[in-house]
Formats: structure tokens, C-alpha cells, sequence
């Protein structure tokens, strides 16, 4: 191989820090991006994602020097000999995955592509996609051999918002190619700056991912159970949680369940057989909302035109993404019953709260009939623990 340059494909909460720690490991980096501000501050040396904890000491480091940054993923993908694609993949309305961002992406790279290049997938997907889509789409726009003129394989993200570099370190890497050949030679790629280990193929690379998510999304399940047990016999949760604490059981914090990964990777097995634990865990995740919608009626208790806070709009604390944040359907659902509904967050302003979640700001919280505390959000907890009759507290934060 000729001088090691990597093109990352995608530079969101994933893509940048994977191409961040590429340049501090010593390597060249090419990262895309459709975004054209997102590029123009990279190439600055300023970090578009200013949340992720040591990302903007790398990207101040290695911007516009090892790491540039651009929006032309066919040129990019002619200068570079390693191609990681690292773009989202959503899920409509009816629970089944768009690809036309994944698509587009990998046909622009196979545009450019070259003999002896390596394509890795990192992208969740459905089991089979690398053999078969990707592959497919690689090929037609190459018209190169996936496993002979080059080398196609599966190596799924692990990190995690607010912790990425770190687990770049903590995590071993999974990598599984098409073929033999494919899986060694990003083996190959992937040990000059992560911790990976080889699985057999790249299908069993694709549902270890998933098997993730919908592991932690079935056991949060079971503690969400656990949790309205607990109130039915009117026992306090957290202390029963720890009470059962051992080495053969770990129960899991009950909540709300959102973000890109945990509420979107079971529809990859539903969707295509018969699942039912895993069925059953998706809807007990969704149906909390109404859970805890039922607490405010007892709170407010049923008042009419009662003004209810949520605090905690973004699916987690500490990450300013709404994407499937639960949040969004409890304001939906609150609306419905009739309630005028407040939000608050310590990440959006008062303009975006009523930009993106379509309610009004709270600036009082004495005068909410009832709050949902639904994140951990430990900001407010000197003035909400004085009110602890009228909140909801999902994730314990006032006792904690």
C-alpha cells in the first residue's frame, strides 16, 4: 500500500471523533461531510461538536493539518486508500430503515475507488448490508471486485456521546469482512489506532451491533416492569435495585429510551422475523410515556388546563440531540389530555424550546401543577427538591 490515507465518510457525533483520534494515532485524514460550515471549521481547527469532552483539544491539534476536512466525497475518495462510511440511518414512519443516505454516500466513494482499496462500514445496520448492498452498489460504480480487487468489511461503531475518545481505548473493536482477505486487511487498518479483535464474517460483525442495543433495550424493559412493581406494593425501587445487586443480577435503571441507536436497532430484527421478547421490550420502552403521563393526572389530578413542566427535552443529558427523544411524545401526549405544557432544558435556549419541542419556556417552576424531571438533570435539584410532591422523577435525581 501507498502512503495510508483514510477518508471518513460522515463527520457527525460518530464520524468526527473516529477521525479525530485516525490523525492523533499519526495518520492522514480526509473526513466528508455534506455539511459546509461543519468543514470550513474543522479545516479552522474548531470542533462543530463542542459537547464531546476532549474533541476540541484533537481537532484544535490536528485541524487543517493530519485531519481536512471536505464536502466533495468523490475527490476524497480518490485520494485516500482506506474509506470508513460512518453516515446515519434512520427509520420512517413505519419502523423500516432508509438507506438513501448510506447509498449515496457508498456511491461516491465507489466512484473513486481504487485497486487494493479498503471500504469499512461502520453504520448500524441490517444484518447481510455489507455483503449485499454495500457490495453491490461498491462494485456497479467501481467496476472492481469486492474481496479481490478490493477489500469490503463490517466494523461497527461502539462510542458513545459525551464518552467517544475514550472508548476508542475502552471498547475493542469488532471488524468482520466479506471474505478472509477483507477481514485482515482492515484488521490491519483498524489496529494503527483502536483495540480490534476478528470476528468471523461480516454479518456476524453487523448483529453483534445490534445484539447491543436490543440487549440493553429488553433489559431496560424488565426494569421498567420491575420499577411499576415496585410502586404497586409501594416499595421504593432504587433500594430494591441494589438490594438484588449481585454477580448473576444487575438490573438496569428504569426510563425513557431514545437517541439514534437503542429505539432504532430492534425494528432491524422485527421487521424481518419473529422476535417477540424483543417486540414486547420495544413497546413496554415506548409506552412509559403514558406512565408517567398517568402520574401528572394524579399530581395535577386531572386539572383543567393544568400547566405541566417537563424538564430534560433531549433524549440524554448532557447531548443536544432531539432525535427520538421521548420527550417530544410525552409533550404530544400531555398536549392531548389537555394540559399546557412547559419545557426546559439546560442545553436549548428559550428560543429553541419553542422552536423544536413547540412549547413555552418554564420560568417559574412553582407555578406547573406537575413536573416531569425526565433526564438526569442535576441543575434544578436545590430548588426541585423542595417541590418533590408535584415531580415525577424518572431517573431518581432528587435522591441521588
Amino acid at each position: 500500500m501507498s502512503k495510508l490515507k483514510i477518508a471518513v465518510v460522515g463527520l457527525g457525533k460518530a464520524g468526527l471523533p473516529l477521525a479525530a483520534v485516525i490523525a492523533d494515532a499519526g495518520i492522514e485524514v480526509l473526513g466528508v461531510d455534506v455539511d459546509k460550515k461543519k468543514v470550513e471549521l474543522i479545516n479552522r481547527g474548531v470542533n462543530p461538536v463542542k459537547e464531546e469532552p476532549g474533541l476540541s483539544e484533537l481537532i484544535k491539534k490536528h485541524g487543517g493539518n493530519r485531519l481536512n476536512a471536505t464536502s466533495d466525497a468523490i475527490t476524497a475518495s480518490k485520494e485516500c486508500n482506506v474509506h470508513i462510511v460512518i453516515v446515519p440511518l434512520f427509520i420512517d414512519d413505519s419502523k423500516r430503515p432508509d438507506f438513501s443516505i448510506i447509498e449515496h454516500a457508498v456511491e461516491s466513494v465507489g466512484k473513486g475507488l481504487k485497486k487494493k482499496d479498503i471500504v469499512v462500514l461502520e453504520t448500524t445496520v441490517l444484518v447481510g448490508t455489507t455483503e449485499s448492498l454495500i457490495k453491490g452498489i461498491l462494485e456497479k460504480n467501481s467496476m472492481l471486485k469486492a474481496g479481490k480487487d478490493f477489500y469490503l468489511a463490517y466494523s461497527p461503531e461502539r462510542i458513545m456521546t459525551g464518552y467517544s475518545i475514550s472508548r476508542f481505548k475502552e471498547f475493542p473493536k469488532i471488524v468482520g469482512g466479506i471474505n478472509g482477505i477483507s477481514t485482515q486487511k482492515a484488521f490491519e487498518i483498524y489496529k494503527k489506532f483502536a483495540n480490534p479483535f476478528k470476528v468471523a464474517n461480516s454479518r456476524t460483525a453487523e448483529l453483534a451491533k445490534i445484539a447491543e442495543g436490543v440487549y440493553r433495550d429488553v433489559n431496560i424493559a424488565l426494569a421498567n416492569e420491575f420499577f411499576k412493581v415496585s410502586e404497586h406494593y409501594n416499595i421504593d425501587f432504587w433500594e430494591m435495585k441494589e438490594a438484588a445487586k449481585h454477580q448473576y443480577c444487575n438490573i438496569l435503571e428504569p426510563g425513557n429510551v431514545g437517541g439514534h441507536c437503542i429505539p432504532v436497532y430492534p425494528w432491524f430484527l422485527i421487521n424481518s422475523m419473529n422476535v417477540p421478547l424483543i417486540k414486547a421490550a420495544r413497546q413496554i420502552n415506548d409506552d412509559m410515556v403514558r406512565y408517567y403521563a398517568d402520574r401528572v393526572d394524579k399530581i395535577a389530578k386531572n386539572k383543567k388546563n393544568g400547566k405541566v413542566g417537563i424538564i430534560g427535552l433531549s433524549y440524554r443529558e448532557g447531548v443536544k440531540e432531539k432525535a427520538y427523544s421521548r420527550s417530544i411524545a410525552l409533550i404530544g401526549l400531555l398536549k392531548k389530555k389537555g394540559y399546557n405544557v412547559y419545557g426546559l432544558d439546560p442545553l436549548y435556549t428559550k428560543e429553541e424550546v419553542k422552536k423544536e419541542f413547540g412549547i413555552d419556556y418554564i420560568d417559574n417552576f412553582r407555578k406547573m401543577d406537575a413536573i416531569i424531571l425526565m433526564n438526569r438533570e442535576t441543575s434544578y435539584k436545590k430548588e426541585l427538591i423542595k417541590m418533590k410532591e408535584k415531580i415525577v422523577d424518572v431517573k431518581n435525581t432528587l435522591n441521588g
